[in-house]
């Protein structure tokens, strides 16, 4: 890799920029000057108790109370039109990107950009590929129309084969709407693999858009 890639780095239900910037410092570490990473944070914030840490965000709510879980199925949703245009403007104001990272509720709702860029979307035709950490479809009734037409967006797919948040199957479910999509599997559950051994599967990728 000769050249530092730029990637939009998009995190998942109730963390915030700064959250994940601090949860992927050993996976930027793997890059050093190579990737250039910037943190966006979501439009919607959850509502606070006595229990839950300030300035938690996500991209959508499943239920009216403001509360999230990946394996609703449910005909509420609100804050998703929010978020998609969260990410129109940072793509806008500060791209170009080469490309989008994005883990859980945020590689979920990356999926669906991507869907949005294959519909031809303006918004969203100015980055080149994905990366999606525990990804998969959202459960949200209006959202299920966005999977239909295969996408040719190239992407890598890290997926965690004990995953207890969200299960294997919802990530394997997700892939089938990608036309050749690479994949990483790990033994762990819920996080980016970070160690030696995935390094040159993440640069493999990467060195494509170079």
């Amino acid at each position: 890799m000769s050249k530092e890639l730029k990637l939009l780095s998009i995190h998942g239900y109730m963390q915030n920029a700064e959250i994940f910037r601090k949860r992927t410092g050993a996976f930027r570490k793997l890059f050093k000057k190579k990737v250039l990473f910037d943190f966006v944070t979501a439009p919607n914030k959850i509502p606070a108790n006595e229990e839950s840490e300030k300035d938690l965000t996500g991209w959508w709510f499943s239920s009216k109370e403001k509360s999230y879980l990946a394996q609703d199925k449910t005909d509420y949703s609100e804050g998703l039109n929010e978020s998609l245009n969260k990410i129109a403007e940072e793509l806008q104001s500060k791209g170009p990107f080469d490309g989008i990272l994005a883990f859980s509720q945020g590689a979920a709702l990356l999926g669906i950009i991507c869907c949005l860029k294959e519909k031809g979307d303006e918004r969203f035709q100015n980055f080149k590929f994905a990366i999606l950490v525990a990804g998969y479809k959202s459960r949200q009734t209006e959202h299920g129309g966005m999977y239909v037409e295969r996408i040719s967006t190239p992407t890598l797919h890290v997926i965690g084969d004990t995953d207890q948040v969200i299960p294997r199957d919802m990530s394997d479910d997700l892939l089938t709407i990608f036309e050749n999509p690479q994949v990483l599997r790990h033994d762990g559950g819920h996080f980016i693999p970070s160690t030696s051994s995935h390094k040159q599967t993440y640069l493999q990728f990467l060195d494509q858009f170079l």
